[in-house]
């Protein structure tokens, strides 16, 4: 009765597909590590002068880290079960030859699959005794210990990880939108206005003039009354509280909402819209101007 089928074999295993070379180039190699421990096929692999040998080398680390991963194994004990390389599409392209005719060119390509196994317990005695009648019977002490290792350094990786996950959830806080960044500003600027009804002070132009220049402008800090902010260094960047941006040259100014308010230099930020009418300021769009309104209102009340 025949044995198990070749991908059925029990086993850890590991498979690289569409490998540009031929299945019959990563046979021989194939043929020469089935059999042989890990320790060993890793060294025919790495000595071997074909090129396939590299991928084939990169399947069975991964083959055996599979093993060491999932089934908890050893690597020194493995070995290889079955190894063996499966066709994969052709890829077919033409070279030109003489008297106009074309040769097709094949580029042959390859599935290859490792399967890793434990060796026996019998087997694995033997290999010891061997080992140790040579000199090298710690290695598998060894091998346990470093497995051990690997293990509690997993373990402890694992836990510091979990930590610092619960720790950033504990601590994070979510970034706030932009209606409650609107919402914010809104009320810093009620609470200026606030303050500033509240104040029995009066607005001093020689108080604003805080450049010393001789004349309130927009360099000043409150070039425009107590509602007023001068430019900071960066002139898109808005003070706390003042939200409106005002073009002293025109004498208008943009609210948040406004079509060209993120295209505007503000040369004056004021708090609210009411503080920018007080400094003569009108609406960016609008043509009337609130002096000559008010003028028109009186003639027509006469």
């Amino acid at each position: 009765m025949s044995g198990p089928k070749t991908n059925e074999r029990p086993g850890t295993r590991a498979r690289v597909s569409y490998v540009r070379t031929s299945a019959y180039k990563a046979r021989e190699i194939l043929d020469l590590i089935r059999g042989k421990s890990y320790g060993e096929a890793a060294e025919i692999l790495a000595f071997s002068e074909r090129g396939i040998s590299h991928e084939i080398a990169k399947v069975l680390d991964s083959a055996v880290a599979n093993a060491e991963h999932n089934d908890d194994q050893i690597a020194e004990e493995l070995f290889v079960s079955a190894c063996y390389a499966d066709e994969g599409p052709t890829l077919k392209r033409w070279r030109p030859r003489a008297r106009g005719r074309a040769t097709r060119i094949r580029k042959r390509t390859c599935h290859i699959t490792v399967i890793v196994s434990r060796y026996d317990d019998a087997i694995l005695q033997r290999l010891q005794e061997r080992e140790e009648a040579t000199g090298r019977g710690q290695s598998n002490q060894a091998a346990e210990a470093r497995r051990r290792r690997v293990q509690q350094s997993r373990e402890r990786d694992e836990a510091a990880e979990a930590e610092e996950h619960d720790h950033d959830h504990d601590h994070e806080e979510p970034e706030p939108s932009v209606e409650e960044k609107a919402a914010e500003i809104v009320a810093a600027t009620e609470s200026a206005l606030t303050e500033t009804a509240g104040s029995d002070d009066e607005y001093d132009a020689e108080t604003a003039d805080s450049d010393d220049d001789g004349a309130v402008d927009a360099a000043d800090e409150s070039p425009f009354g107590p509602l007023s902010h001068g430019p900071l260094e960066d002139p898109q960047e808005m003070p706390d509280g003042y939200p409106i941006k005002g073009n002293a040259d025109s004498m208008k100014y943009h609210q948040p909402d406004g079509r060209w308010y993120e295209n505007t230099v503000a040369e004056v930020w004021f708090a609210t819209t009411d503080a920018a009418e007080a400094a003569g300021f009108t609406e960016a769009g609008t043509k009337t101007e609130p002096d000559e309104s008010a003028d028109s209102d009186e003639g027509a009340g006469e």
